[in-house]
């Protein structure tokens, strides 16, 4: 059982700086959002939602928004007063935690009915930056609300060290746990869940909001029930659509990226690419493209085609084909718009009953194996972080960037470090913004400049690695068994007994060294170095310019 939300996570990153030449890092994505949205009038048309499920009773209203001449506490975040959740919600017991916070079962006092509850820590939203992002998704979170396969979002709350998110709670598990826990499924089930994400694409769509990171896992069912809704839950990376604009930062999880979000021209056509990831794995049980490493599946994204080939496409209808070609489309303006996903006929009822070859399910099985231990690994690096650290580093990126751009210029490069007390010459910044400027665009990003500076502490990168392993491994044998690992996934919500179990035994963990087990976890971390990248580690001008006196 687990709640229908998840700050943005170490899993689900933005991805900043691909080139099909170049590694991978990682960018912020834009954080303003136009008021024009939150008022607008909707006009009249036919929805696609699923099918009419029982009456519940009319939810509780929404707190309403603060009224303009009220006083806020400084650390304000969402822009009205603090209040307490605890005179209107009783807390319960924890259903998982991430990077930024913890999530609860709580308990509406007037009404008895159970919601989950998001309570995120302040001191972790450490830049103006991780505020914004907080602020707009809750905004997103209630222009969407209302929508049947989107979570139903009850209202948050601040105090002085919290914001308190209280939604919708979801027993019945992650999309890929449920068809395995069946055993077996059709394409008519298949073409139901396909039916169900793009319902919420095409809402999003609607509402000019561009999603933006479609995966399985943002996928939670409703109840244990056999007709259980697929309920979005997620809305980290979300955004409001500007007309007109081209986005460009490369934002999302690798296996589901668009090739046009690769190339920095992407408009909301982006999500339909993304469910059409979806839909290649419950038919296949694998993504269309797959790589060792993260550099490597976007590579395959631009590159190679779809496999409509290798079993058990084979036996797939055509109808189905069909769909999932249209929605795989590269070229964005010839891709298969949200409504008329909704109106193709293998969504409409022309799906087949026969079940799907049950080896597709051990793909599924293997595939979500995977994801979730590195889901796990990187929940509990992220936390070996020290807020100190992460504040440090941030501050530093933006006392060089004077004009809050989001990117370091040459000049503000060259200004900044000598601000800093660094002794570089002209010569040596040009070199050192040459190594750091990844993509080769003439600026310095946030992400670039962290690689540039972490990567001269491989040190404490170890050693942070090296605290994640002594997280698992409980008895201090050196080995990470399967009784540790379990452990781990359960205080981490990460599935009931039954699922984590199920997981475990997809992966030989008993008897492995912590080395291989956290860093064969990891590769796709390990392997995105690029030879810049790898320069990096070596090179001296980098050491100079950001070492930790400068850094201060």
């Amino acid at each position: 059982m687990g709640g229908c939300f998840s700050k943005k996570d170490h899993h689900s990153r933005d991805l900043n700086s691909y080139t099909p030449e170049k590694a991978t890092n990682y960018q912020k994505p834009p954080t303003d959002f136009p008021a024009q949205f939150e008022n607008r009038a909707i006009p009249e048309r036919r929805r696609h939602h699923p099918p009419p499920q029982a009456q519940q009773p009319p939810p509780p209203p929404i707190p309403a928004p603060h009224t303009p001449n009220q006083k806020l506490e400084p650390n304000n975040i969402l822009g009205k007063p603090f209040e307490d959740l605890k005179s209107k919600y009783s807390i319960g017991k924890e259903l998982g935690k991430g990077q930024f916070g913890v999530t609860y079962a709580c308990t509406d006092a007037a009404t008895g009915r159970q919601y989950a509850c998001k309570s995120i820590l302040k001191r972790k939203l450490v830049s103006r930056s991780d505020r914004e992002d907080m602020k707009r998704e809750v905004h997103i979170m209630q222009h969407l609300s209302g929508q049947p396969n989107i979570v139903e979002f009850r209202g948050a709350y601040e105090d002085r060290h919290s914001v308190h998110l209280v939604m919708e709670l979801c027993g019945g598990g992650e999309l890929f746990d449920r068809i395995i826990a069946k055993g077996h499924y059709s394409e008519k089930d298949a073409s139901d869940l396909c039916r169900q994400i793009v319902n919420v694409v095409d809402h999003c769509h609607f509402m000019g909001v561009m999603h933006r990171d479609l995966k399985p896992e943002n996928f939670l069912l409703s109840s244990k029930e056999e007709k259980a809704m697929l309920k979005a839950t997620d809305f980290g990376l979300s955004v409001f659509i500007e007309e007109g604009k081209v986005y460009r930062n490369i934002v999302g999880s690798a296996y589901y990226v668009a090739p046009e979000v690769l190339k920095r021209s992407y408009g909301k056509e982006m999500d339909v690419w993304s469910a059409g990831v979806i839909l290649y794995i419950l038919l296949s049980g694998v993504p269309p493209f797959w790589a060792e490493t993260e550099k490597g599946i976007f590579d395959a994204i631009l590159k190679e085609e779809v496999d409509f080939v290798s079993q058990p496409w084979p036996s797939i209808s055509n109808s189905g084909k069909d769909l999932v070609r249209k929605m795989l489309t590269k070229d964005p303006k010839k891709r298969i718009t949200s409504s008329e996903v909704l109106e193709h006929p293998w969504i409409k009822g022309q799906a087949s009953d026969k079940r799907i070859d049950s080896a597709v399910l051990s793909r599924m099985k293997q595939f979500r194996a995977m994801n979730k231990l590195k889901k796990l690994a990187l929940k509990v690096i992220a936390q070996s972080l020290s807020t100190e650290e992460i504040k440090g580093l941030k501050a530093t990126f933006k006392n060089i960037d004077t004009d809050n751009s989001g990117s370091i210029t040459y000049e503000e490069l060259k200004s900044g470090l000598a601000r800093l007390g660094s002794k570089l010459s002209e010569f040596e910044v040009k070199q050192l913004m040459e190594a750091a400027d990844v993509d080769g665009n003439g600026t310095i990003d946030y992400e670039e400049f962290i690689t540039a500076t972490m990567h001269r502490h491989k040190l404490e990168r170890d050693e942070h690695l090296f605290s994640a392993f002594q997280y698992f491994d409980r008895d201090g044998s050196g080995y990470i068994t399967r009784d540790e690992l379990e452990t781990a996934m359960k205080e981490y919500g990460m599935g009931d007994e039954g699922s984590i179990k199920e997981i475990i035994s997809e992966v030989d963990t008993d008897n492995v060294r912590w080395e291989d087990q956290l860093r064969g976890v990891l590769c796709n971390d390990e392997k995105r170095n690029t030879t810049t990248g790898k320069a990096l580690l070596e090179d001296e001008v980098t050491t100079r310019a950001f070492s930790p006196d400068v850094r201060g």
